[in-house]
């Protein structure tokens, strides 16, 4: 089903209007007249309207249709293309200075061999101009020299002359003898398959065309389709024989696949133009591709990278109420697909496909950001406000180390983001990780850490609820976004003490270099009996010393009302404090923690009235 609904995609958006060409960047133009004589060598490099809003922005080649290459190049002596390659087989120098004489003479040999085949099917003086050119590179009397060329830059030619001034691949003759030369074996030896992709008959390609571009894959890309190994294979067939697709199927695929990995994929209507973006990035190797049935899913699906990553400034008004947990309005019943895709050093690994609708993939959405819905510690930055909810980008890296989010594994990204968009319960591996990192970053204080400790509460959150939803069995009351005072759960009661202690400390001691959370969250989230009883002892010696300095008695009188009252269901006449906590537990540990923090940094969980009221009865409790 991946690929004809790629299939489709190609048809859909004519991503092939002429199936023996394709676009490509040419980074170099090899200008000539009609003689071969050399009249420059011109760089096409360019910044793209995507890159000018970069601090940095990159210049990049600019796509030309060029003759369609072959799929993939490798052996001992690979073959050259058709008109355009790079320096080594265009010129015989060898940029990166790997080879041997003899082997860079036996490619550009390679190159002119087929140039030459052209000039006699076809006699053309374009093609003729071209074979005086290398005839004369390869007998020194013409020399190039080559500035800020890569190895991988690709070269093609163009024939001056007062009245022409084009690609010799665009000259009538040119284009028409490779079209023949394309055809399909008509000599009776091709193998009668039909294709898995269109259904029809055909003699199936032996290798299917590279996809560029795939994050973590090499440079000159994998393959979506590819047996290379005898257990792959069955019934007595040899290679991609296993799964039989046409040369037109396969190109048709490669194309669209290629299209949507590549955010600013050249338009085949007009080179100066780019399609629209149809990915976002999981992690370092990991990336999403989404596509719909019909063009009128285009305004949302121009939208999905920025609702996903929690951009205000290129969403549409009618989507920004995803991120509120309300899916917007709409009706659209077109199919939606997304394809979750890594690189490898062989071949492409599909991490995950989607097929649902763009109705659903809203309603989803929405309920993903509800779902992640909670209230926030980190500060307002100076100069901007908090997004309006957690940016996939920030999710992702909150559970990594130091935010690297190539240590997350693709597995995980990829069934996350399904989560999201199919309405499934998330991953438990997410909680796992989650809980984790903030045990391990639970004491960092710059502003990242805190960004980052919400989202992993956040990600705590999501997974707890869902988890509750699809698996009634689980015994706890679900999160909501802010303190719930009526959430009696052992776990989010004891985080929400844990916090109370924190705060306690801090009045009576300030800044400490280790204080109680640094010393003793971890334990205390896990086996609580072993940790809590000395806890609670220390924060009775801050309260009391908390309440003898008039500046901190108010603070000390609510917050040690917030301690009896936490701590009176851990009775030790009853059962007391639980000698450990599992997993789910523990994430409701971090959520009390949490909430707690965020009522008593902003004041929210008591009103003046009732602070002046206990300290009152506060002050009538010590003169008596």
């Amino acid at each position: 089903m991946i690929l004809q609904a790629l299939y489709q995609l190609s048809q859909d958006e004519e991503l092939l209007p002429d199936p023996d060409f394709e676009m490509k960047p040419i980074a170099w133009l090899i200008r000539i007249d009609k003689d071969g004589k050399l009249l420059g060598i011109e760089g096409t490099h360019y910044i793209s309207s995507t890159e000018s809003k970069k601090k940095k922005p990159q210049e990049k080649p600019k796509p030309f249709k060029i003759p369609r290459q072959s799929p993939s190049r490798s052996g001992k002596k690979p073959p050259a293309e058709f008109f355009v390659d790079n320096a080594l087989y265009v010129f015989g120098i060898d940029i990166d200075g790997k080879k041997k004489k003899e082997d860079a003479e036996l490619r550009a040999k390679s190159f002119r061999e087929k140039i030459q085949e052209c000039w006699e099917a076809t006699k053309d003086e374009g093609v003729e101009a071209v074979l005086k050119f290398l005839d004369d590179i390869y007998k020194g009397k013409q020399n190039v020299v080559l500035e800020k060329c890569k190895a991988n830059d690709l070269f093609a030619f163009i024939i001056y002359s007062p009245d022409v001034n084009q690609l010799v691949t665009d000259r009538d003759a040119v284009r028409n003898y490779w079209k023949r030369k394309r055809m399909p074996d008509s000599s009776g030896n091709k193998k009668e398959e039909r294709c898995l992709v269109t259904g029809v008959k055909c003699d199936p390609v032996d290798k299917h065309p590279m996809i560029k571009k795939i994050p973590g894959g090499t440079g000159s890309g994998v393959a979506i389709v590819s047996f290379n190994s005898t257990a792959f294979e069955s019934y007595g067939f040899d290679g991609n024989e296993n799964a039989p697709v046409s040369r037109e199927a396969a190109e048709a695929c490669a194309t669209a696949l290629n299209r949507l990995i590549d955010s600013a994929y050249p338009d085949p209507g007009d080179s100066d133009a780019v399609l629209s973006k149809r990915n976002f990035r999981l992690n370092a190797d990991t990336t999403v591709c989404f596509w719909a049935s019909t063009s009128k899913s285009n305004d949302f699906l121009d939208c999905l990278p920025s609702i996903v990553d929690v951009n205000p400034e290129t969403v549409k008004e009618l989507y920004r109420s995803v991120w509120s947990g309300k899916a917007p309005q709409i009706d659209d019943p077109s199919d939606f697909y997304a394809l979750t895709i890594s690189g490898a050093q062989g071949r492409a690994t599909v991490r995950d496909w989607i097929e649902t609708t763009v109705e659903k993939v809203n309603r989803n959405l929405a309920l993903h950001f509800h779902d992640l819905d909670i209230v926030r510690n980190t500060p307002k930055p100076k100069k901007s406000n908090l997004p309006p909810q957690f940016p996939k980008s920030l999710l992702m890296e909150s559970l990594a180390s130091q935010g690297k989010n190539d240590q997350i594994p693709s597995s995980m990204a990829a069934d996350f983001i399904h989560s999201a968009l199919h309405g499934t319960a998330y991953p438990f591996s997410i909680l796992q990780r989650a809980i984790q990192r903030v045990r391990a970053e639970i004491s960092k204080t710059e502003w990242i850490d805190f960004a980052r400790q919400d989202a992993r509460a956040a990600l705590i959150k999501a997974v707890l609820n869902r988890r509750k939803r699809f698996y009634p069995e689980s015994r706890y009351k679900e999160v909501t976004k802010e303190m719930d005072k009526d959430n009696k759960d052992p776990g989010y009661l004891l985080g929400r003490l844990m916090a109370v202690i924190e705060r306690l400390q801090q009045v009576a001691m300030g800044d400490v270099n280790a204080g109680v959370v640094d010393r003793y969250f971890s334990a205390a989230s896990a086996a609580p009996r072993n940790v809590f009883i000395r806890l609670m002892k220390n924060a009775r010696n801050h309260a009391r010393k908390s309440k003898d300095d008039k500046k901190s008695a108010k603070t000390a009188h609510w917050l040690e009302r917030e301690l009896d009252e936490i701590s009176f269901h851990f009775d030790p006449k009853d059962k007391g404090f639980p000698p450990y906590l599992n997993l789910e537990q523990q994430g409701l540990f971090i959520l009390g923690f949490h909430h707690q923090r965020h009522h008593q940094r902003h004041g929210l969980w008591i009103s003046k009235e009732e602070r002046e009221q206990l300290c009152e009865n506060g002050n009538e409790e010590n003169n008596g």
